[in-house]
């Protein structure tokens, strides 16, 4: 099961029952159908709720299923109006980019432990994995931290801004751990705990990185770590463990 009660577990995003609902090509098929069946309500104007339940009941998605649904799909307009936002690695020169801490670093934690990632409509990977309220460190953790921030060294970044969730527990561990490893390989970093993250990577003009669908809609200008990540940095968007459909 995904939860444990160590504080520290052996990996993030992998759950016992995933290869059945996600490995096979009856099953790929199924979340496919079920993807251009929700773009095409959310395009019309149909709310998220109701929509995601009817493809759900329609294509008979378990929970996890549904998870990765919900986290690939969007509408037209709202791929259109991200993709006018979004800025290219080149453009990261001297720039100070803050993070959505958690929603980062679980990715890359699920990735780098083999569980499996979604690729959104638009362009955004996502994981169907949580905290629950409570961050755990992985044995991937620390791997994680210093691959981003060895990343964005070599693109020249002028600083990285960690925003992490106050709500959360051991969110103060983690600071005080990017902090150690920021001092560690002199990587240009703060870390800041937000009792509302996502208000404040939204309240200014800031450049962010993240996959929640509701900061990449009020975003000034976003930067896609973890497809940069998953495509130039890693090179496996050939796993396995990716799943993508290419509808748009």
């Amino acid at each position: 099961m995904e939860e444990q009660n160590s504080e520290t577990r052996r990996n993030r995003g992998k759950s016992s029952e995933d290869k059945g609902l996600f490995a096979s090509a009856h099953e790929q098929l199924k979340l496919e159908e079920a993807l251009k069946d929700l773009y095409y309500l959310l395009s019309r104007g149909y709310p998220m709720k109701s929509s995601l339940a009817l493809s759900a009941n329609r294509y008979r998605l378990k929970t996890r299923q549904l998870l990765a649904l919900q986290g690939m799909s969007c509408s037209e307009r709202e791929s259109e109006l991200r993709g006018a936002k979004e800025i290219n690695s080149s453009d990261l020169k001297g720039k100070t980019v803050y993070l959505d801490g958690f929603n980062v670093l679980i990715l890359l934690e699920t990735l780098l432990s083999g569980g499996y990632v979604f690729k959104g409509l638009d362009g955004c990977y996502r994981d169907i994995s949580s905290v629950h309220g409570t961050y755990r460190k992985v044995n991937q953790t620390e791997t994680g931290l210093i691959m981003i921030g060895k990343l964005f060294e070599s693109l020249e970044v002028e600083k990285v801004i960690w925003i992490f969730d106050t709500p959360v527990s051991n969110s103060g561990k983690l600071k005080v751990l990017c902090y150690e490893i920021a001092e560690n390989h002199s990587f240009k970093w703060d870390c800041y705990l937000e009792n509302s993250p996502d208000k404040f990577l939204v309240q200014e003009p800031r450049l962010v990185c993240s996959s929640d669908a509701w900061i990449l809609n009020e975003c000034a200008e976003w930067f896609n770590l973890g497809a940069f990540i998953i495509t130039t940095f890693l090179k496996v968007n050939s796993s396995d463990s990716i799943i993508e459909f290419n509808l748009l």
